[in-house]
């Protein structure tokens, strides 16, 4: 088995089952996202992260989505918002920040194994405080 470290983005070109858990800690709440992330190669080399799903809240079911790309840089990759706006280095294994005043996002995105990886985001500011884990799974051709 490979480590988080050697997690390409490019390996990551697929179809892959998103399964989302929010524990909000500041609303005492538990929610869920399940749906589909779909990574795509561009003509321009940057890869396309879509997402797509359900968020399971309370007893209501809200449709949501957003698109990331991952694009190669000078120093490795980078993740940005679909508007071109920077989010965080690529960087398996190891913790990334990503402040937005006066919040603060520190995630890690990790291999679990050849057909699974997983991104945790640990949120925190005046009215937040939860965990947000994804695994996703890929799905087979």
């Amino acid at each position: 088995m490979r480590t988080s470290d050697d997690l390409d983005p490019l390996e990551l070109i697929g179809t892959w089952a998103l399964a989302r858990q929010i524990v909000d800690r500041a609303l005492d709440e538990h929610s869920t996202v399940d749906g589909t992330t779909v990574l795509t190669l561009q003509p321009d080399g940057r890869v396309r992260w879509a997402e797509s799903g359900v968020l399971t809240r309370r007893d209501s079911a809200i449709p949501v989505s957003r698109v990331l790309f991952v694009e190669q840089r000078a120093g490795g990759w980078f993740v940005t918002f679909e508007d071109g706006r920077d989010f965080h280095p690529w960087a398996p294994s190891t913790p990334v920040r990503h402040d937005c005043a006066p919040d603060l996002y520190i995630g890690t995105l990790d291999r679990l194994d050849d057909d699974r990886w997983s991104v945790v985001w640990e949120v925190s500011g005046p009215g937040k405080d939860y965990t947000m884990t994804s695994i996703l799974t890929r799905v087979a051709s």
